[in-house]
Parts: structure tokens; sequence; C-alpha cells
């Protein structure tokens, strides 16, 4: 098993630097010139080339790739063009809203998406079984966007239940962790339904019905536990998904988290704000799907014999 840690450790750097070198050419191909958004487009351009020179944007792409990822591994990811502030210090001010919304995110689709697929799949081909399909369908088709714009316009702005936005308590998580945790939880609906249905058929559960047990022992008992292993598995990766995947999440309800930090750099073209959101997300993808296998065979003795 520490081999394998260490392997896997060893084969994410290849990976963070293939994404960092990925992003860094394309916001160079892509045209406009960060200075010129920066300081706007009324600024003489003799001015632009000398804080182009300053700021090593006239040097070859590899050259200043190279001193991006010199700075990286020291925890520098350079200073912000639009707000001039640290980009270290911003997403470590973003991430905990991040964690936040993730963690509850995690909890709607846990909460919801188990007990929907373990009755869908008792419940098999009946009226309860569709309801619960067809609400998980809904979540995983349904844009993250157009449900978190829906659920504001009912829940904050009819009924006013809730908050339009804001992140001043965890009332306000409320509707963005619904509606992220929402397309989460019909996966994992239809992941429960779906494995639990196949070991009901094994040997061993008809076993156990021929003993006189009941259906709830058969099903909690015997039957939930074997077809959980790949769920939690999906639910240790959506964890990291929803760490790095809640860029419009928190757009919508103005949660400063990394993904709105990520977007306003993308409207900015703010380089070392953007590539250092990017990579910080991406790393920690990596460690969520690293952290997923490792409890898989931790609940799975066949794959760590493997």
């Amino acid at each position: 098993m520490a081999r394998y840690i260490i392997k896997r450790i060893l084969v994410a750097f290849p990976v963070l630097i293939a994404v960092s070198l990925i992003l860094f050419v394309l916001l160079n191909v892509v045209p406009g010139d960060p200075v010129t958004v920066m300081m706007r487009e009324h600024i003489k351009p003799e001015l632009i080339e000398v804080f182009r020179e300053r700021m090593g944007l006239n040097d070859p792409i590899l050259v200043q790739f190279g001193r991006y990822m010199v700075n990286a591994l020291r925890g520098d990811f350079g200073m912000s063009y639009k707000l001039q502030r640290d980009v270290s210090a911003m997403i470590r001010e973003a991430f905990p809203h991040t964690i936040k919304l993730a963690i509850y995110a995690a909890l709607v689709a846990w909460i919801i998406g188990i007990p929907a697929g373990i009755l869908s799949a008792v419940k098999q081909n009946t009226l309860v079984d569709r309801a619960f399909m067809s609400f998980s369908l809904m979540g995983v088709s349904l844009p993250v966007f157009w449900a978190g714009l829906l659920m504001q316009y009912l829940f904050a702005f009819k009924l006013g239940w809730l908050p339009v936005t804001g992140y001043y308590s965890p009332r306000y998580y409320i509707l963005p962790a619904i509606v992220l945790g929402w397309q989460s939880a019909g996966t994992i609906a239809r992941l429960t339904r779906s494995n639990l249905l196949e070991v009901m058929k094994n040997d061993y559960i008809r076993t156990a019905r021929a003993k006189g047990l009941g259906e709830t022992v058969v099903v909690v008992g015997h039957a939930l536990k074997n077809a959980m292993l790949p769920v939690v598995t999906m639910m240790a990766m959506q964890v990291a998904g929803l760490l790095g995947g809640a860029v419009m999440t928190e757009s919508i309800f103005g949660i400063p988290g990394l993904g709105r930090i990520t977007v306003d750099a993308m409207g900015t073209r703010d380089m070392p704000l953007l590539q250092g959101s990017v990579l910080f997300i991406t790393a920690i993808i990596i460690i969520g799907n690293m952290v997923a296998d490792l409890l898989y065979a931790f609940l799975d003795p066949r794959i760590r014999v493997e």
C-alpha cells in the first residue's frame, strides 16, 4: 500500500506540470494583453512595454513557464495583475468558502442519494422507483446555472424562505448546497440502485431469505454492505469534484470561493490568479481520486491483495 501511495504521488507531479503548461500556453495564445486589461485602454503604448518588460511578459513562453513553476513549488503563485495581491493569500482566503459549500453539497447528495437508491431498488419498477429515478435523472441532466436561478426565483424571491446571495451564515449555504448536491445525489441514487439490484441476485441473498430473515435485514445487513463499495468510492471522488466544480454555483450565489475567483480571473485575463487557482483545484482533484482509490482498497480486501 505504501508503494502504491508513493507511486500515485510521483504520477501526480507530471499531471500538474502538464496542466500548468497547457494553461500557460493557452493564455499566451488567446488574443488580448493582460497589461492593457490591467491598466485600461487609455495607457500609453510605451508604458505598456515598460510594464511588460518589468513583469517578464516579453520573455519566451518556456522561460516564463519555468520561472512560474520554480516559484509555484515554493508556494508562490505570483501577484494578481488586477488586484495587486498575493495569489497564494487569495487562494487561502477563498478555499474555506469552497470547503464549506462542498461539504454541505456532499451531505445533501448523500442524504438524498443513498436512501433514494435503496428505496428504488427495493421498490423496483413501481411508482416509487420511477419517481426517484426521474428526480435523479433531472438532477443529472439539469444544468447547474439553470437549477441555481430556478431555486433562487422560487425559494428566495417568491417564497422568501432563504437569502438570494451571500455567505454570512450556514443559512446562506442551503440553496447553493442543494443546487450543487442535486446532481451528485442523482448519480449516487442511480449507482446505489443498480449495484443493489445486482447484489440482490447473488446466491447468499437467496440463502439469507431461505433462513427466514426479514427483507430489511437481508437488504441492510447483507446486500447493502457489498453494494456500497463502488458507491463509497464515487462519493469520495465527488467530494474532490465538488471542491473544484463549484464555479457556476459560487458565481450565481455570490460566494467568494475558488470558483468565483477563477471566473473573475478569466474575465480579466489575470494570468497568475487563474493559473494558481486552476493548479490548486487540479491538485485537490488528484488527491481526492487517490483517496477514493485507497478507500476502495481498504473496504475491499481483494483489491488490496491485487
